[in-house]
């Protein structure tokens, strides 16, 4: 019986096999020079063969030397690894520079200059300008703002201006004004007469207008002539918010209208008076160094020329910056808050930084993208041209930077954009200069990374623990989280008010597997790429704990990385805990401390990583995925060659270019 058993089986495998003829040589040469050089094979190419009579072994090892080769592997690698952080980095403007940073003469034969300034127009000019939008006064030099008398667009507000063009710490301040259109329904007063050149009583005497209302005028840029007009400006009529602001209120003199009220504002009403726009800006809570622009104004500092930034084509060019933007510090002097934070557009007191690192241009955000996409397929290029252990790319520390990224970690730049740690030392990491993107050069990083899995690409793209995992399984060990099958348990059981995933009901069946692995990457922040380093973010922070046990759950802005609130028995007891060390098991604490390496390691002992891959390659090269039938017949063995092969990427692609399965292809 088992003879006979023995003899069907094998009659079955040939009943498979052997109707199937192999390809010609022509397809098969074919094949092959599609599949690992991505091109048909030249004529020459036929012709060499069709000599030979053959293809063997060492031909695809010598196919696999060339740089076709490399090319489709960091294709196949990019596309494993989904490498696109496009959509993935929060980039909403507020960092983006506008216009050239040049400048130009309107008119020569007036000698009138106006500046065409790298400056910050996204939402955040609400707070340092007073509108969404809205650049520096172009036309005003800051630093020359003092110089015999202020040069202002606006001189018939000098009654209530001050002569510093800086406050005591050196902070620029408003040098013109315009009224805001949100408010004000404005006229200019020179469209039907072009004597009217200012704001002054003259001026509006002649344009027809009361006297009273001096102060609700201001000189505005219109960029079609180039010129500054006059524009009379009283709260909108024709809106619900400024409509009712119909009682003037007058100076002391009674002279003129120095502010619009609601003359019965209803309860509730949040708009009941505009005051007229002068060039000084109050404290924003009464805090010295914080400013409040004034509510329906648009106060504009001038233009400072400054060094070129880092992104600009001559280093030694001079560029017109404005003021705000110009300037360089670290903290805000007043209140010594940090400038290093997303919170520098906003604050007016911060610029962009030395070389303008912490703002940038439309390029060089498309820059840093590409780069930080680039980078895992140069990992896994290196691995794989160097015939390394395959596996050598989810856990080694080499890794590459181009012009972009040296400056980018080695200057500290994209604050508010980019949340990235420097992956070594910026002392260590290679110069290159911001110029030469296409200059890559290898380095080794800190301790703590692990091959492409702590790249900013895989951090950015997968921004949660559970996204990491999840994509660590699907990619590298061919295995997707499905839920369960098997009914829930009634509502009233207590597993529902679990807030511990990994034993809430309808949600263990996967996070049962998903927490634990997740911790491997819990030294690493979500959403961003920043590595929680020990030293600064410690288990336990004492400070954090005390602010959380007093209720003050902001703690200044420092504990965002821990448990501020308690939800639970377990939150309750840590409080001041960093955030990914909650319900955690003494074993995944010990993953968190060895990161992703540990999690290589062990699925390297399961033989789960080496049978995923050959399933992958197997996929690319063919087309489909491995059919029972075939896992049947070659998984196994090609695991065993692959394991044997040290892991050698090429000779698992040999061995599989060479079955009979690839080359009965029809």
């Amino acid at each position: 019986m088992a003879a006979l058993l023995l003899a069907t089986r094998s009659s079955a495998e040939e009943a498979v096999c052997a109707p199937v003829a192999k390809v010609p040589l022509e397809r098969y040469l074919r094949q092959l020079s599609l599949d690992l050089l991505g091109r048909p094979p030249t004529i020459e190419e036929y012709r060499a063969y069709q000599a030979k009579g053959s293809v063997s072994e060492e031909d695809i090892r010598q196919m696999m030397s060339s740089e076709e080769f490399y090319e489709r592997m960091r294709d196949y690698h990019h596309a494993l690894l989904r490498s696109n952080i496009s959509a993935s980095v929060n980039d909403n403007g507020d960092s983006r520079l506008s216009n050239s940073g040049g400048e130009f003469v309107h008119d020569a034969t007036k000698g009138t200059k106006r500046y065409e300034p790298y400056e910050l127009r996204g939402n955040t000019s609400t707070a340092v300008r007073g509108v969404n939008g809205q650049g520096c006064d172009t036309l005003i030099l800051q630093s020359a703002c003092g110089a015999g008398g202020r040069p202002l667009q606006d001189p018939h507000a000098d009654d209530l201006t001050v002569e510093a063009c800086y406050d005591e710490m050196g902070v620029p301040l408003p040098v013109s004004f315009d009224y805001d259109t949100n408010f004000y329904a404005c006229e200019r007063l020179d469209a039907t007469n072009a004597n009217i050149t200012s704001c002054d009583a003259s001026m509006l005497r002649l344009a027809g207008k009361e006297e009273k209302y001096g102060y609700f005028c201001d000189m505005r840029w219109l960029a079609s002539d180039r010129k500054l007009h006059p524009y009379l400006c009283k709260p909108d009529p024709n809106k619900n918010t400024t409509g009712a602001l119909t009682q003037e209120i007058m100076n002391a003199a009674g002279t003129k209208v120095v502010a619009f009220a609601h003359p019965n504002p209803p309860t509730g009403t949040s708009l009941t008076r505009l005051d007229r726009c002068t060039l000084e800006q109050p404290a924003r809570n009464g805090v010295k160094g914080t400013y409040a622009p004034q509510r329906g104004c648009i106060q504009r500092e001038g233009v400072e020329k400054r060094p070129a930034p880092f992104f600009h084509a001559d280093p030694a060019a001079q560029v017109a910056v404005c003021a705000v933007e110009a300037q360089e510090r670290t903290s805000n002097p007043w209140t010594m808050e940090s400038c290093e934070t997303a919170r520098f557009s906003r604050d007016r007191t911060c610029g962009c930084g030395p070389g303008m690192r912490r703002c940038e241009v439309a390029a060089v955000h498309t820059a840093r993208v590409a780069a930080i996409n680039e980078e895992p397929s140069r990992i896994t290029d290196s691995v794989v041209r160097n015939d390394e252990p395959y596996f050598n790319i989810l856990t080694t520390r080499r890794s590459f930077v181009n012009g972009t990224l040296s400056e980018f970690y080695r200057q500290q730049q994209g604050v508010g954009i980019f949340t990235v740690t420097s992956p070594a030392n910026p002392d260590l990491i290679p110069s290159i200069p911001y110029t030469q993107p296409t200059t890559w050069q290898e380095y080794t990083r800190d301790s703590h990374h692990s091959g492409v899995l702590t790249t900013p690409s895989f951090l950015y793209r997968f921004p949660t623990q559970r996204a990491r995992v999840n994509h660590f399984y699907e990619a590298f060990l061919c295995k997707t989280f499905v839920p369960s099958s098997d009914p829930l348990p009634p509502p009233e059981d207590n597993c529902n008010r679990e807030n511990n995933l990994a034993k809430k009901c309808g949600c263990s069946y996967c996070h049962a597997t998903i927490e634990p692995t997740g911790a491997h990457w819990g030294r690493y922040d979500e959403r961003n790429a920043l590595f929680l380093n020990p030293e600064r973010f410690p288990r336990l922070d004492p400070k954090c704990r005390d602010c959380a046990l007093a209720g003050d759950t902001n703690c200044g802005g420092e504990c965002s990385q821990y448990v501020m609130q308690a939800y639970d028995g377990d939150g309750a007891n840590s409080l001041g805990m960093l955030k990914t060390y909650l319900y955690r098991t003494p074993e995944e604490e010990a993953n968190i401390q060895s990161g992703p390496q540990l999690l290589v390691e062990r699925m390297l002992q399961t033989g789960d990583l080496e049978r995923c891959t050959v399933k992958r390659i197997w996929h690319e090269f063919l087309g489909r995925p491995m059919t029972t039938e075939e896992q049947r017949l070659y998984l196994q063995q090609l695991s065993e060659d692959f394991s044997r092969s040290n892991y050698s990427l090429k000779t698992l692609i040999q061995k599989l270019l060479m079955t009979d399965a690839y080359r009965r292809i029809d």
